[in-house]
């Protein structure tokens, strides 16, 4: 059989380096990837030569400039400018290389701050975005129907999965810029070593949300991509690219943090600033359509976590040296 060439952006990202982990696992498959000093996905003329050169069979499009409420409401700019520009690179030199199948990963961010719960794949551009993260989903909106009308013009596979909130190994542990999961390990671990009688946390605690393993995702990736094409559109509306990817199930953060606290061992109480931003409401992703085809989560909340910090605890000294903690 012959070996598959597989490009996958985002190398040292927590969901490119756990996608690409799972490819080596297979036979016949030959991966490529390439660190950010040495091909600037931001270039496009760096990225058409290097897909041209390489002449990939599949490709997928897992990195993103990405961070947590506050990052979002921060640099916006940097948000909706950097993501449009990596994803048009990337899948414009995919297209123009031949590369046949390509898989999109967007967010769970893409659907309105108000909509029905479960969110089906339906809500797409149903009502108006949350606010604080509204550049970053614009981006991720646009990677979607960039796919999508790609796939109509020139009759490519070009897919794309929208994930829930992730965590993992690899994820960035950063004070101002990390996600829901990687921040309170941090603020909760760095509270238990001072010996605090408190940790402080942004919001009212009363937010739900769903988690997802890094490596739950990485597997539900490379099914989605092993599905015939006709199979994977049955479940779409008509044009429709993209499916979500989650547990089925969510929690408050209040509960997160809890259960962050119970694994680290913080004894201390948690306390909310009401001041700060909840963001959404509540996201979690109605994801039958990808239980429908034969996928489902495997990693509960409490495993994943432990498996998390544990990760974190061997790697915190290299996170620090590399401004990632």
């Amino acid at each position: 059989m012959k070996s598959q060439k597989i490009y996958v952006a985002g190398k040292s990202g927590m969901v490119g380096s756990a996608i690409i982990r799972k490819l080596q696992t297979l036979d016949n498959v030959h991966v490529h990837s390439q660190m950010r000093n040495q091909l600037n996905l931001l270039d496009s003329k760096l990225v058409e030569d290097y897909f041209c050169k390489n002449d990939f069979d599949e490709v997928y499009l897992a990195a993103a400039h990405v961070g947590g409420i506050h990052a979002n409401d921060s640099y916006p700019a940097d948000f909706i400018y950097n993501n449009l520009k990596i994803q048009l690179n990337v899948i414009d030199a995919a297209y123009k290389s031949g590369v046949k199948k390509l898989l999109f990963l967007g967010s769970s961010c893409i659907y309105p701050k108000l909509t029905k719960q479960p969110m089906p794949e339906e809500a797409l551009l149903s009502g108006h975005l949350e606010k604080t993260n509204e550049p970053y989903a614009i981006a991720k909106i646009a990677g979607i129907k960039l796919c999508e009308s790609y796939n109509r013009q020139y009759g490519v596979d070009f897919r794309s999965l929208m994930p829930t909130n992730l965590y993992g190994p690899y994820d960035n542990f950063h004070e101002m810029n990390s996600h829901v999961i990687p921040a309170l390990i941090r603020k909760i671990d760095d509270a238990k070593n001072q010996g605090s009688d408190f940790v402080e946390l942004w919001g009212t605690g009363v937010a739900k949300r769903e988690f997802l393993y890094v490596d739950d995702l990485a597997e539900a990736s490379i099914f989605v991509m092993s599905l015939p094409k006709k199979e994977f559109n049955a479940v779409g509306s008509a044009n429709e690219s993209h499916i979500n990817i989650g547990t089925g199930s969510d929690l408050t953060i209040k509960e997160a943090a809890i259960l962050i606290s119970d694994i680290i061992g913080y004894e201390g109480s948690i306390v909310f600033d009401t001041s700060k931003p909840d963001g959404t409401p509540r996201k979690l992703l109605d994801v039958s359509k990808i239980n429908s085809l034969g996928w489902h989560s495997k990693t509960s909340l409490e495993d994943g976590l432990k498996l998390t910090y544990k990760w974190y605890l061997e790697n915190k000294e290299k996170l620090q040296m590399n401004g990632k903690v």
